[in-house]
Protein backbone atom coordinates (compact mmCIF):
# COMPACT_ATOMS: atom_id res chain seq x y z
CA UNK A 1 0.00 0.00 0.00
CA UNK A 2 1.31 3.26 -0.77
CA UNK A 3 2.17 6.28 2.04
CA UNK A 4 -0.83 8.00 0.95
CA UNK A 5 -3.03 5.40 0.60
CA UNK A 6 -1.98 4.59 4.10
CA UNK A 7 -2.14 8.20 5.56
CA UNK A 8 -5.85 8.30 4.01
CA UNK A 9 -6.61 4.87 5.99
CA UNK A 10 -5.15 6.01 8.74
CA UNK A 11 -7.14 9.43 9.05
CA UNK A 12 -10.41 7.78 8.05
CA UNK A 13 -10.03 5.18 10.74
CA UNK A 14 -8.91 7.46 13.42
CA UNK A 15 -12.04 9.61 12.38
CA UNK A 16 -14.33 6.94 12.71
CA UNK A 17 -12.46 6.15 16.33
CA UNK A 18 -13.77 9.56 17.73
CA UNK A 19 -10.10 11.52 16.80
CA UNK A 20 -9.96 14.82 14.83
CA UNK A 21 -7.36 15.14 12.32
CA UNK A 22 -5.83 18.13 11.22
CA UNK A 23 -2.88 18.83 8.66
CA UNK A 24 -1.37 21.97 9.33
CA UNK A 25 1.28 23.03 6.67
CA UNK A 26 3.96 23.92 9.27
CA UNK A 27 5.00 23.31 13.10
CA UNK A 28 3.88 27.12 13.27
CA UNK A 29 0.23 26.70 12.08
CA UNK A 30 0.54 22.95 14.52
CA UNK A 31 1.04 25.20 17.04
CA UNK A 32 -1.66 28.33 16.51
CA UNK A 33 -4.05 25.18 16.05
CA UNK A 34 -3.06 23.66 19.71
CA UNK A 35 -3.58 27.42 21.42
CA UNK A 36 -7.78 27.73 19.55
CA UNK A 37 -8.45 24.68 20.95
CA UNK A 38 -6.80 23.71 24.39
CA UNK A 39 -8.49 26.28 26.29
CA UNK A 40 -6.06 26.48 28.97
CA UNK A 41 -2.77 25.44 30.30
CA UNK A 42 -1.16 23.06 28.27
CA UNK A 43 1.20 20.50 29.26
CA UNK A 44 3.95 19.57 27.30
CA UNK A 45 6.81 17.39 28.11
CA UNK A 46 10.64 16.99 26.78
CA UNK A 47 9.87 14.63 23.49
CA UNK A 48 12.77 14.23 20.99
CA UNK A 49 10.77 15.74 17.68
CA UNK A 50 9.10 18.44 19.64
CA UNK A 51 12.13 19.50 21.12
CA UNK A 52 13.96 19.76 18.19
CA UNK A 53 11.99 22.16 16.16
CA UNK A 54 11.25 24.15 19.76
CA UNK A 55 7.58 23.06 19.85
CA UNK A 56 7.05 24.62 23.50
CA UNK A 57 8.44 27.72 22.27
CA UNK A 58 6.01 27.94 19.20
CA UNK A 59 3.11 27.34 21.66
CA UNK A 60 4.41 30.19 23.87
CA UNK A 61 4.33 32.24 20.99
CA UNK A 62 1.00 31.27 19.47
CA UNK A 63 -0.14 32.38 22.93
CA UNK A 64 -0.42 29.27 24.94
CA UNK A 65 0.19 28.97 28.88
CA UNK A 66 2.82 26.04 28.54
CA UNK A 67 3.71 24.11 31.57
CA UNK A 68 6.81 21.90 31.32
CA UNK A 69 7.34 20.37 34.57
CA UNK A 70 5.79 19.65 37.83
CA UNK A 71 3.07 17.26 35.59
CA UNK A 72 2.09 15.49 39.11
CA UNK A 73 0.70 18.56 40.86
CA UNK A 74 -0.55 20.42 37.51
CA UNK A 75 -1.20 18.03 35.23
CA UNK A 76 -5.14 17.63 36.69
CA UNK A 77 -5.29 21.49 36.21
CA UNK A 78 -4.19 21.66 32.82
CA UNK A 79 -6.37 21.56 29.63
CA UNK A 80 -4.73 19.72 27.33
CA UNK A 81 -1.28 18.11 26.79
CA UNK A 82 0.65 17.70 23.26
CA UNK A 83 2.90 14.53 22.88
CA UNK A 84 4.37 13.19 19.68
CA UNK A 85 3.81 9.82 18.35
CA UNK A 86 6.21 7.00 17.51
CA UNK A 87 3.98 5.49 14.92
CA UNK A 88 0.74 5.01 13.82
CA UNK A 89 -1.40 1.57 12.30
CA UNK A 90 -3.50 2.97 8.68
CA UNK A 91 -5.60 0.17 9.52
CA UNK A 92 -7.28 1.32 12.90
CA UNK A 93 -6.09 4.53 13.06
CA UNK A 94 -4.32 3.70 16.01
CA UNK A 95 -1.76 5.85 17.64
CA UNK A 96 1.47 3.78 19.33
CA UNK A 97 3.64 6.34 21.84
CA UNK A 98 6.85 4.71 23.95
CA UNK A 99 5.68 6.13 27.45
CA UNK A 100 8.20 5.24 29.79
CA UNK A 101 8.66 8.52 30.76
CA UNK A 102 5.83 10.21 33.42
CA UNK A 103 5.69 13.16 31.78
CA UNK A 104 4.79 11.64 28.50
CA UNK A 105 2.45 9.32 30.25
CA UNK A 106 0.33 12.27 32.51
CA UNK A 107 0.04 14.76 29.43
CA UNK A 108 -1.59 12.18 27.09
CA UNK A 109 -3.77 10.68 30.18
CA UNK A 110 -4.75 13.96 32.74
CA UNK A 111 -6.05 16.34 30.68
CA UNK A 112 -9.83 16.70 28.86
CA UNK A 113 -7.56 17.24 25.12
CA UNK A 114 -4.49 15.38 23.70
CA UNK A 115 -2.59 17.02 20.95
CA UNK A 116 -0.44 14.59 19.19
CA UNK A 117 1.60 15.13 16.18
CA UNK A 118 2.85 12.80 13.93
CA UNK A 119 4.87 12.69 11.05
CA UNK A 120 2.57 10.65 8.09
CA UNK A 121 5.94 8.75 7.18
CA UNK A 122 5.42 7.28 10.27
CA UNK A 123 2.03 5.24 9.65
CA UNK A 124 2.14 1.74 8.49
CA UNK A 125 -0.32 -0.32 7.78
CA UNK A 126 -1.05 -2.62 10.76
CA UNK A 127 -0.28 -4.91 13.78
CA UNK A 128 2.21 -6.92 11.47
CA UNK A 129 3.58 -4.14 10.04
CA UNK A 130 4.43 -2.94 13.75
CA UNK A 131 6.36 -5.77 14.78
CA UNK A 132 9.75 -4.19 13.45
CA UNK A 133 9.03 -0.70 15.51
CA UNK A 134 8.16 -3.25 18.59
CA UNK A 135 11.29 -4.96 18.45
CA UNK A 136 13.45 -2.00 18.10
CA UNK A 137 11.25 -0.41 21.38
CA UNK A 138 12.61 -4.01 22.96
CA UNK A 139 16.13 -3.86 22.54
CA UNK A 140 16.33 -0.23 23.45
CA UNK A 141 14.54 -0.64 27.20
CA UNK A 142 12.47 -3.96 27.63
CA UNK A 143 10.51 -2.93 30.58
CA UNK A 144 9.33 0.20 29.20
CA UNK A 145 5.55 1.04 28.48
CA UNK A 146 4.21 1.50 25.18
CA UNK A 147 0.40 3.29 24.79
CA UNK A 148 -2.21 1.99 22.10
CA UNK A 149 -4.00 4.93 21.54
CA UNK A 150 -7.42 4.61 19.39
CA UNK A 151 -9.49 7.77 19.73
CA UNK A 152 -10.59 9.44 22.51
CA UNK A 153 -10.64 7.31 26.19
CA UNK A 154 -13.94 5.61 25.97
CA UNK A 155 -15.49 2.85 28.56
CA UNK A 156 -19.23 1.09 28.76
CA UNK A 157 -20.93 -0.56 31.54
CA UNK A 158 -22.25 -3.59 32.12
CA UNK A 159 -25.66 -2.10 30.76
CA UNK A 160 -23.71 -1.10 27.77
CA UNK A 161 -23.79 2.50 28.15
CA UNK A 162 -20.74 4.08 26.90
CA UNK A 163 -18.67 6.98 28.47
CA UNK A 164 -16.10 9.35 26.65
CA UNK A 165 -13.28 10.62 28.89
CA UNK A 166 -14.02 8.68 31.97
CA UNK A 167 -9.90 7.08 31.87
CA UNK A 168 -8.33 9.73 30.53
CA UNK A 169 -8.78 12.81 27.16
CA UNK A 170 -12.38 13.41 26.04
CA UNK A 171 -10.58 14.84 22.72
CA UNK A 172 -8.04 13.29 20.72
CA UNK A 173 -6.73 15.39 18.02
CA UNK A 174 -4.17 14.07 15.71
CA UNK A 175 -1.78 16.94 14.01
CA UNK A 176 -0.13 15.77 10.44
CA UNK A 177 2.96 17.12 10.43
CA UNK A 178 5.48 16.65 7.04
CA UNK A 179 8.90 16.33 7.76
CA UNK A 180 8.81 16.13 12.06
CA UNK A 181 10.63 12.60 12.22
CA UNK A 182 10.31 9.51 10.36
CA UNK A 183 12.38 7.47 13.09
CA UNK A 184 9.89 5.34 15.24
CA UNK A 185 12.08 5.57 18.08
CA UNK A 186 11.16 9.18 18.17
CA UNK A 187 8.29 10.47 19.32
Amino acid sequence: MKKTEMTNQFCEAARVAGAEIHTPPDAREAARLIAVGAGGPVLVPAFPSGDRIGFGQLLRDAGCEVWDRDFRRQGAAATAGVTGANFALARTGTLVLESTAEDIRLASTLPEKHFVLLDPRKIVADHQAAVPQLRLFSRRGPRGFVAWITGPSRTADIERVLTIGVHGPRELHVLLLDGLSDDPLES
